[in-house]
């Protein structure tokens, strides 16, 4: 049964129905074939995956980043990565890469960073920095990917919620990680920059009175992480109530402190936000069914007595699933892919001996690095597509980053600590 429905789910996606329906449709045989389970339950199943008060973290770190958005913080934000690092070799393409880990605390989504950075400092990269088209592609999308480990993450809120693993650890478990990638981003950047001679964005050093200035016109956004931190170790708010608690600050900061939050642009980051949050609910729901069929016919256990009867080596099926990850990010949307393959993969890795919290971030990162890939790349497709990119130029210029994060995908298995840190000391 597991064979017809994963059958059923591929051909449904190879004749290009939308994901969320192709998750439903596939489940049919459990509740038709087997007799086992009535039709009702299905909707039922549709029903409950939504009344969950984790999950409304998510409609909340959605709606308080597109209010951030529209109070003028990216540009804001934008100025200040411009004068950290735009003096560097690389110019734009490293201060995309600092904007991205600076909007992790807003965005949470590496697609939107993706898209936003792309009709930010695209021409730019190309018509200033030197860039060829799939060379400002590469470094754009590689560099979204740090939005998907640093809180709010809204990657790590929905392996959380559907996982039952602590939110807030799988946020503070995100932090290191996070400046990690940002370096190593970097230091590829830097190494790109000097073979192909980009120029700089800055002809000279900013000084320290520009770079305070800035620092305190971008200081409300910079709090937010922080806010979400301090919160979680001293028992503020869950992870639910830091959203809610964040769209009132959002609200605070657009009206009364940067007063650029106007009732039209209030009304699209509303209008913004219910298409968002339409879309993730509906794949919530539809994987539900999906997931509960699976679960009837014992998919997560017969996955992990099919795995460990190829090797009990704990290595080897960390290495066995991270190929499957990076394959099902190459076809399905990021978000998808944590409802419907991580509930499978999850218990195999902690009957290996994993610890779930940090098998979290390794997953999150795993299957976005698998958005960045052919054939179906969701954040490729999105840079390519703005800034008018063949997907095979974006793939040979990618080379050089997809190295990079693969290195740092193997320091995240090699020190565990990396991502346990501050959670074991915090929380």
């Amino acid at each position: 049964m597991l064979l017809l429905i994963a059958g059923l789910f591929a051909f449904f996606l190879l004749v290009g129905m939308p994901v969320s329906f192709a998750l439903a449709l596939a489940s049919i045989p459990v509740f038709v074939l087997t007799g086992t389970m009535p039709a009702t339950v299905a909707v039922q199943k549709m029903v409950t995956a939504t009344q969950s008060f984790p999950l409304l973290a998510v409609p909340f770190f959605i709606l308080a980043g597109n209010l951030m958005n529209a109070t003028g913080i990216t540009n804001r934000l934008v100025n200040f990565a411009r004068l950290l690092t735009g003096w560097m070799a690389g110019g734009l393409g490293q201060v995309s890469i600092v904007l991205s880990l600076l909007l992790g605390g807003i965005s949470g989504s590496a697609v939107a960073d993706a898209a936003m950075e792309s009709r930010l400092l695209g021409p730019g990269l190309i018509n200033q920095g030197g860039y060829s088209k799939a060379a400002a592609a590469a470094v754009i999308a590689f560099g979204s990917i740090i939005t998907a480990t640093i809180p709010p993450s809204i990657g790590l809120i929905l392996f959380g919620f559907i996982n039952e693993v602590s939110i807030g650890q799988l946020f503070l478990a995100g932090v290191a990680p996070g400046f990690l990638l940002t370096v190593v981003l970097m230091i590829t950047a830097w190494l790109v920059a000097k073979k192909n001679n980009y120029a700089p964005d800055l002809q000279a050093l900013p000084t320290f009175r520009e770079l305070l200035a800035s620092f305190f016109d971008s200081i409300w956004a910079l709090a937010f992480p922080i806010i979400l931190i301090v919160g979680f170790r001293f028992g503020f708010f869950t992870a639910t109530e830091a959203g809610a608690f964040l769209v009132f600050y959002a609200l605070f900061v657009g009206f009364f402190i940067h007063r650029e939050l106007t009732l039209e642009a209030f009304y699209d980051a509303i209008k913004g936000s219910i298409s968002d949050i339409g879309m993730v609910m509906l794949l919530i729901m539809m994987a539900a069914i999906l997931g509960y069929a699976v679960t009837i016919e014992r998919g997560p256990q017969q996955i992990t007595d099919f795995v460990t009867a190829l090797t009990s080596e704990p290595i080897l099926i960390l290495l066995l699933i991270v190929i499957l990850l990076v394959i099902s990010g190459m076809f399905l949307e990021g978000v998808a892919n944590i409802l419907l393959i991580t509930p499978i993969v999850l218990p195999v890795l902690v009957h290996a001996g994993y610890d779930p919290v940090h098998m979290g971030i390794l997953i999150v990162s795993l299957i976005n690095l698998g958005g960045l890939t052919p054939p179906v790349g969701i954040i490729m497709f999105t840079v390519c597509g703005i800034l008018d990119v063949k997907t095979g130029a974006f793939a040979r210029a990618s080379i050089p980053y997809f190295v990079a994060v693969t290195g740092f995908l193997a320091a995240i298995v090699a020190f565990p600590q990396l991502s346990l840190l501050l959670p074991g000391r915090l929380m």
